[in-house]
């Protein structure tokens, strides 16, 4: 293929349509051929979500070199299959600041800094210089938000010059909208479409694919007619059929002819090649035995908060042929744990900051630790279990990490030296890849299959060395230890079926195709315990 080729997806009508997952799934049809590279493009002021809070963002996904990203990154890196990068995510609070950083360097010389040209020649710029450098076949571009928000409008500019810049037939734009039924009519209504789509018009877009996110498969009659006022052929039309399993999508878009619509476009072969993934989602639908898994934490109130975790147990559920079900616990104010934890076959307290919620955590890790049920602890839930072995089986009284109790006596969870002096908050935590050596003859050797690992990290906060002797004298394995041996990455519990901690987090790299090892093992032991 002589030129990259460039797909450009807008979202209309609502935001939380799954625009990141319907791009994720065209980039999966496309990745089996070529080298697709997604980018996400966010209007908010923020350099990055880091600093967001998950209630009000959702997830914040990292990556291997450091970056924290949008979700959306999740759903890439899932269905694609590529290492994603940093400066694949635009902010436009990354935008402005390389303009106002070229401004004070003096490239704009002489010269009023606008929108336009300066702006949106910038972030065209960055895109091309993306596909350049990764010798991108395809470039899929998701721009976040709205038709209409304000916050999008100069990313929506730039996707309607690119088109001169590389070629009609090198670019193709798709358009995921909403078509409601509402109650009591029981007929698919294409209004919010049309409406949205012509607000794309008035921006000088017209989409090749029409995407119509709708309860039910789009009817013949509601195509002809979006397809009859959005100027696109029928056949550029498609069903986004709500579904319980994301992994349906790319399969349910492939039935509806999409292939066709991307060959025409673009003059390129998408071939389906996903016989391993047809045959895992079909796991996912007949699977009978249930498995019942608890994640406990305290942003429960927005289950995106934890998307990559939910997930990664999905992905475990499909290789083990188990019907995967999953509670969230709010943990804020829990004391007993005991008739919110009946009838769960394994728990989950994932990451998070702060006190509130912490003591919650820490009752429900020694109810599992006591009552032999299957646990997996993610960096801060790791260091709350650390914490309720060091109280109750150490004997260290009033034990707690340094982040919520400064004036504890026995500080075993404190912040990292380096982290000490710093004063900002965005980008300053240790963030991405790291390595850890794992011990023979434990579990989680057994899970990894190999004694180097690496899992990506996003934490000020360690397992203070100074406890390591009394901790692993009572029983807790350090499993896994940075290079130098001066930080648990690792740890389980020799006493118990399934008690893991981890200070990284695996859910991020964990895939339909490779679920995270931590995670099958979490799901096997809690199957285990159920035959």
């Amino acid at each position: 293929m002589p030129k990259t080729k460039w797909i450009i997806f807008t979202g209309g009508v609502l935001s939380g349509l799954g625009k990141g997952i319907a791009s994720a799934s065209v980039g999966g049809l496309l990745s089996s051929k070529y080298r697709v590279i997604p980018v996400k493009c966010d209007g908010y002021l923020n350099v990055d979500p880091g600093t967001m809070n998950p209630i009000e963002h959702g997830e914040v996904f990292v990556l291997d070199d450091g970056a924290e990203v949008d979700m959306d990154f999740g759903h890439y890196e899932r269905f694609i299959g590529v290492s994603c990068k940093s400066e694949w995510n635009l902010t436009m609070g990354k935008v402005f600041d390389a303009v106002r950083r070229k401004e004070r360097r003096g490239d704009y010389l002489g010269k009023t800094v606008q929108y336009i040209p300066h702006v949106i020649e910038l972030i065209k710029d960055w895109w091309k210089e993306i596909a350049r450098k990764e010798k991108a076949d395809v470039v899929l571009i998701e721009l976040g938000g709205t038709i209409g928000d304000i916050e999008n409008e100069l990313f929506v500019e730039a996707a309607r010059q690119l088109k001169k810049d590389v070629g009609a037939k090198n670019i193709m734009y798709g358009h995921l909208t909403y078509v409601p039924v509402p109650y009591g009519v029981n007929e698919q209504k294409s209004k919010p479409t049309q409406q949205s789509i012509n607000l794309l018009r008035e921006k000088g877009i017209t989409p090749d694919l029409i995407i119509g996110r709708c309860s039910e498969i789009l009817t013949d009659k509601i195509k002809q007619k979006i397809a009859t006022f959005c100027d696109v052929p029928k056949g550029g039309v498609i069903s986004g059929v709500d579904v319980k399993n994301v992994y349906k999508i790319p399969l349910n878009f492939e039935s509806e002819g999409i292939s066709k619509i991307i060959n025409k476009c673009l003059r390129i072969k998408v071939r389906l090649r996903m016989r391993k993934w047809r045959q895992l989602v079909k796991n996912m639908d007949e699977a009978e035995i249930p498995v019942h898994i608890a994640i406990c934490g305290k942003y429960t109130r927005l289950e995106d908060s934890y998307a990559s975790v939910v997930e990664a147990l999905f992905h475990s559920s499909a290789h083990l042929k188990c019907k995967m079900e999953i509670s969230f616990v709010e943990t804020s104010g829990l004391k007993d744990p005991a008739e919110l934890l009946k009838g769960i076959d394994g728990v989950i307290v994932p990451g998070g900051f702060g006190g509130r919620g912490a003591e919650g955590k820490i009752n429900v890790i020694r109810y599992c630790r006591e009552n032999d049920i299957p646990f997996l602890g993610i960096c801060y839930g790791l260091q709350l279990a650390v914490t309720e072995f060091a109280r109750n089986v150490c004997g260290l009284k009033g034990a707690d990490s340094s982040e919520k109790n400064k004036k504890t006596n026995h500080p075993v969870i404190d912040i990292l030296p380096e982290q000490k002096k710093i004063k900002d908050k965005g980008g300053t935590m240790r963030l991405g890849a790291y390595p850890a050596l794992l011990k023979k003859g434990t579990k989680i050797l057994g899970l990894y299959g190999k004694e180097n690992v690496s899992e990506r990290h996003r934490h000020r906060y360690e397992v203070n060395p100074i406890y390591h002797k009394i901790l692993e004298k009572n029983g807790l394995i350090l499993a896994g230890m940075s290079p130098d041996k001066k930080l648990a990455e690792f740890i389980e519990f020799k006493y118990h079926k399934y008690f893991v901690g981890c200070q990284g987090h695996p859910e991020l790299k964990s895939s339909l195709l490779k679920p995270a090892p931590l995670f099958y093992g979490l799901v096997k032991a809690a199957l285990d315990g159920k035959k």
